[in-house]
């Protein structure tokens, strides 16, 4: 009784400290008080007495107080009146994710008529088509968004009811009641050479005719994960498009899918098509993993990559889907066919892509997580801590990467990781000089290094208020500078006999 009335008395500004650091994580009350039940289930405060305690008209337990701060890492005081807050935690208002582009002047160049003319010049002279540009510009809008697209998602739980997991049952029965018929075919994988010029096997999987067939590989049988997903897709166009047809087949491999006949005009058909090709794959996405029920499995899991498996879909979807539903936003996901090739990126966190992707070199950086994982065992994964240098300023990366193989027989490599300096900072911390730190740290020894006890106490800490399991066991091994570009190895010695180190 006395430790409540004591707490009564210092807790003028609990409510605004809780609620304050809750949104400065990106946390929602259902989120919280999740967490909370996580650490302490008996104290653990719902969701109706937490709006309470932040608005002031409830004040918690000391108990309850306790479970609250384990979840943020911070002491019971830091909440109470003695305790001033040491920055301002009001959360940053208008921030996207992507690449950050630059003002091109003089503007009225860039106006869309204009831009709308010299467009297909440009790419028939340097040989990209308009279905590569396409895919250009979907992933600029998808990072810009930072993967939020809450029409395709209310789309796609409309159709699923939010269940997970969803079995091939459940979703034949979606495509019966959509009026779709099965037609299945025969064939397997061949090899062709890739855009780098590399072998790979390639099968088609399915493909939608109009008014409502839909042709699936019988090898689809044997990968249920990825039946699924395909029948997911067709769901999607289904849905988003009454069956209009304009969408592409779906294929398997490590080359990329055949572009329009005329490479050198921007066909709209292509540009269509690319367009529909990402609406339902994230419709697809959406309707196998939910956000809520998806949110929550992470959270519980710590998001660990086997979740996948209880969520009923492969690791890719799983992956994917990561970067849309965390309440964190600085994500990135790859998947890498070959070392030096990205099939598929996404980077709400801006990081560069390495470099040799999309073009043949002889130099990508091959300490990238990613590119690294091709000399693991097969079905193995591994946490990596990275340093990398962008726009001038090092920022501390963390991902996990796992080596899977595809239907076509092909091994290729899923990374999933963070941008871990917009979460420091959430926490008060200096990041830049940490960075810095950890920069000359790893370019005097080489390249990597042991993580110091005080970064590595501070990025513990930053991993259990994530709650992503991978980021503290990454500091369990040496953290790796890395580059965009091999010939730009800002390690000492270099890479490469041609680096011109920074």
């Amino acid at each position: 009784m006395t430790a409540n009335k004591s707490l009564l008395r210092k807790s003028h500004f609990l409510g605004t400290k809780i609620r304050n650091l809750r949104k400065r994580n990106n946390l929602t009350m259902e989120d919280l008080s999740t967490r909370c039940i996580r650490v302490n289930s008996e104290y653990a405060p719902s969701v109706s007495y937490l709006s309470m305690i932040e608005r002031g008209k409830r004040v918690p337990s000391l108990d309850m107080l306790q479970v609250i701060a384990e979840v943020f890492q911070k002491d019971v005081e830091w909440f109470l009146d003695g305790e001033e807050q040491q920055l301002d935690i009001t959360p940053q208002k208008g921030s996207r994710g992507g690449v950050s582009g630059m003002a091109l002047e003089p503007g009225f160049l860039f106006s869309n008529d204009i831009l709308q003319i010299a467009i297909p010049e440009m790419l028939s002279q340097t040989g990209i088509s308009g279905r590569q540009f396409a895919q250009l510009l979907i992933r600029a809008h998808q990072e810009h968004h930072q993967n939020h697209f809450p029409e395709l998602e209310r789309a796609a739980e409309e159709v699923g009811l939010k269940r997970m997991p969803l079995s091939v049952d459940d979703l034949m029965q979606i495509v019966q009641q959509l009026g779709l018929q099965i037609r299945w075919f025969e064939q397997t994988p061949k090899e062709v050479l890739d855009e780098l010029g590399v072998l790979s096997k390639n099968v088609p999987t399915s493909y939608f005719l109009p008014p409502a067939t839909l042709h699936l590989n019988k090898l689809l049988q044997q990968w249920p994960t990825r039946l699924k997903y395909e029948l997911a897709v067709h769901i999607g166009h289904a849905v988003l498009h009454n069956k209009d047809g304009v969408k592409s087949g779906m294929m398997v491999g490590g080359a990329f899918d055949s572009v329009s006949t005329d490479d050198s005009a921007v066909a709209p058909q292509d540009i269509l098509h690319a367009w529909r090709d990402f609406e339902s794959s994230f419709f697809a996405g959406a309707l196998l993993c939910p956000k809520m029920p998806f949110r929550q499995l992470l959270d519980k899991q710590g998001y660990e990559i086997s979740s996948h498996q209880l969520a009923g879909v492969s690791a890719s979807v799983a992956m994917r889907r990561m970067t849309a539903v965390s309440p964190y936003s600085h994500w990135h996901y790859f998947d890498a066919y070959t070392p030096g090739k990205l099939k598929a990126v996404y980077r709400g966190n801006g990081i560069p892509l390495p470099w040799g992707n999309m073009r043949q070199v002889e130099d990508p950086c091959q300490h990238w997580a990613v590119f690294r994982m091709f000399e693991a065992a097969e079905s193995a994964h591994s946490a990596q801590l990275s340093i990398l240098e962008v726009q001038g300023q090092p920022r501390i990366y963390c991902c996990e990467s796992t080596k899977v193989s595809d239907l076509a027989g092909n091994a290729h490599v899923l990374c999933a990781g963070i941008d871990l300096n917009p979460a420091i900072e959430a926490q008060g911390m200096d990041v830049e000089t940490m960075a810095q730190e950890l920069k000359q740290l790893c370019r005097s020894q080489g390249g990597s290094a042991v993580v110091p006890k005080a970064i590595r106490s501070t990025l513990t800490t930053v991993s259990n208020i994530l709650n992503i399991n991978w980021v503290a066991r990454s500091l369990d091994k040496p953290a790796q500078l890395i580059c965009s570009r091999g010939n730009h190895c800002p390690r000492e010695p270099g890479c490469y006999q041609h680096c011109s180190a920074k």
